[in-house]
């Protein structure tokens, strides 16, 4: 019935009554499956019935087998085969982020979803999640169960995990979604195959990556509070995948600070005048920060047994500052090559004389307060002030020192 694809090696010719081209406002959903052969044939038609029923919209419905080895794919076939509305697409490999990869960048819609095979999330959710996409107001959409206005009944086990996981991900990735592995998602499908390009994950880290480059890239990402029943017949390792996740983070995480991680999109330029990717830009300058400010201590330590405590946090401050400067001009706003380099550093530099204005005034009045006062009371000192001129010095490099839109006003 099916003939292997040229390209991939791995998926198979998708099984489908009607070949058309889709019309404008087309919405494929597409349900990736693995050993459901008792559950797909009646999730896919309960979705269909709805669709058919009350969705405005033109749509396709796409199971793609992820290397089932039960008779999934048989299944599949027969209700392609059957119904003019669905499709099957057959893959060799496991992986709900390949099957998603595979069929959303042949999609021709105009936008792609997907949700889970067990319809866990309610239908009536549906369209509230598309219209924005279709609209042209939203680029993509998630369904959250952690919303104020989801109903969800789960048990605490995985409503634990949920929340830490997200809890980490708001935390650690500067994250503004609030649930990142909610089976229920869609995208504009322009946007999507842009993003796809760059997300490396082919498993339960894909969702989270593709949101994290799209919210780091700019792009607008639609909530829906939705209603969710717990399959207990769910097949996801929980240990095995939380582990693959706190991987997945590390490995975006370092690719941020490496200056990776965001595509620029032509229908976005306009967002280019206001400083991009804040929640990303807070998170990259709280590394830098961190970093350099072990080093400052152990230079202002190291410094204070041969000087004053004034001119070892002088000169640990005024290191310590080239460095962050350039740090942040690299890796924070993502400014490359030598040109203004200088230029930014000096701007940086009415920064640091903030900085040492706050420290120095501060070891000076606790000198005031208490002579003699010991090495580590001036270094807490130091410490708090400091922390209150890097807020300070944010600020300054974001909207003036590396504002993009700066040069285009001048």
């Amino acid at each position: 019935m099916t003939q292997p694809m040229t390209h991939g090696a791995t998926l198979a010719e998708p099984v489908t009554a009607d070949r058309r081209r889709p019309h404008v406002g087309t919405v494929e959903v597409v349900v990736p499956v693995y050993n459901e052969e008792h559950t797909v044939e009646r999730c896919v038609r309960r979705l269909h019935a709805y669709l058919a029923e009350t969705f405005p919209y033109p749509y396709r419905i796409t199971v793609a087998d992820n290397a089932s080895t039960d008779g999934t794919w048989a299944v599949a076939a027969a209700l392609a085969a059957e119904i003019p509305q669905v499709d099957a697409v057959h893959l060799d490999l496991k992986g709900r982020g390949r099957a998603l990869r595979e069929v959303w960048g042949r999609s021709e819609a105009d936008v792609v979803a997907y949700m889970d095979v067990d319809l866990s999330t309610g239908l009536e959710a549906f369209l509230p999640l598309v219209a924005p996409l279709l609209s042209g107001h939203s680029d993509l959409a998630i369904g959250s169960r952690l919303h104020r206005g989801s109903a969800v009944v789960r048990g605490p086990k995985r409503e634990f995990i949920s929340r830490t996981y997200n809890l980490l991900l708001r935390a650690t990735m500067a994250a503004k979604f609030s649930d990142a592995q909610c089976g229920f998602k869609a995208g504009r499908t322009s946007v999507v195959k842009r993003l796809l390009d760059e997300v490396e994950d082919n498993a339960w880290f894909f969702d989270t990556e593709l949101l994290l480059l799209a919210e780091r890239s700019g792009l607008r990402i639609h909530e829906v509070p939705v209603d969710w029943v717990d399959d207990p017949d769910s097949r996801v390792d929980l240990v095995r995948t939380a582990l693959d996740d706190l991987r997945g983070m590390a490995r975006v995480a370092r690719g941020a600070l490496a200056g990776r991680g965001r595509v620029e999109l032509p229908e976005r330029s306009h967002r280019e005048q206001l400083p991009p990717g804040l929640g990303w830009q807070l998170a990259s300058f709280a590394v830098v920060g961190t970093l350099c400010t072990l080093a400052y201590v152990l230079l202002f330590l190291g410094l204070r047994q041969l000087v004053p405590a004034l001119f070892a946090n002088a000169l640990a401050l005024g290191l310590t500052a080239v460095a962050n400067t350039a740090a942040n001009r690299r890796f924070t706003f993502g400014v490359t090559g030598r040109r203004d380099a200088l230029k930014h550093q000096l701007e940086g530099g009415a920064a640091f004389v903030l900085g040492l204005a706050l420290s120095s005034g501060a070891i000076g009045l606790l000198h005031l307060l208490r002579p003699g006062a010991a090495h580590a009371a001036e270094l807490a000192v130091l410490v708090v002030a400091n922390a209150l001129a890097t807020l300070v010095r944010f600020l300054l490099l974001r909207i003036w020192v590396f504002n993009p839109g700066r040069g285009a006003r001048g």
